[in-house]
């Protein structure tokens, strides 16, 4: 059984930063390429950033391009999204997700997600 938590959401101002974290079990971490979803109200589930299970190539949304930093550590299985000068409009649940992908497809395996709200 593969479990993904997410830690780290919160409330924070316009300009401030947060930092998540997901901690997996199970043996699937070190193989598979990970990435960080966000889900807004009344909004479809959108990438904001993924990481090859090797960290040799990354992805970001064009919207936080510049601002999150997708980073993981294999040896403690777990992966971070760095958030910096963070907007209202990045209010979301971010969800953790894992996965063999090709192309930034994620199906196999997710968290519950944390709550982020950015005041203004």
């Amino acid at each position: 059984q593969v479990q993904l938590v997410e830690s780290g959401g919160g409330l924070v101002q316009t300009g401030g930063s947060l930092r998540l974290s997901c901690a997996a079990s199970g043996r699937i971490f070190s193989s598979h390429d990970m990435g960080w979803f966000r889900q807004a109200p009344g909004k479809e589930r959108e990438l904001a950033a993924g990481i090859r299970w090797s960290s040799t190539s990354t992805y970001y949304a064009d919207s936080v391009k510049g601002r999150f930093t997708i980073s993981r550590d294999n040896a403690k299985n777990t992966v971070y999204l760095q958030m910096n000068d963070l907007k209202p409009e990045d209010t979301a649940v971010y969800y953790c997700a894992a996965d063999r992908t090709t192309d930034w497809k994620f199906n196999k395996y997710w968290g519950r997600g944390t709550q982020v709200t950015v005041s203004s």
